[in-house]
């Protein structure tokens, strides 16, 4: 699994509450390893309502997309798409 989270380390930036294009902005910022995240609330009719995605400092990339689809690139020739089905 690609390395990095939302979750870890402390944020140089991040923000919330913000709407447009069906979706509630909920957050993003950059981690302590360098790692950058946005998060989306899609509300309760996605099949995935919390989607969010990352870039790491190593170039690679993971999408959770809110009709529950999934995306990684590793950004060195691999990449992996699963529907979510």
């Amino acid at each position: 699994m690609p390395q990095g989270s939302s979750g870890s380390g402390s944020n140089a930036s991040s923000g919330g509450g913000s709407t447009g294009g069906g979706y509630t902005y909920t957050g993003s910022g950059t981690n302590s390893q360098g790692n950058h995240y946005c998060s989306r609330d899609y509300g309760a009719g996605a099949s995935n309502s919390n989607s969010y995605h990352y870039s790491n400092g190593n170039g690679s990339y993971y999408y959770s997309n809110p009709n529950g689809s999934t995306y990684y690139n590793s950004g060195n020739g691999y990449s992996s798409y699963n529907s979510g089905k």
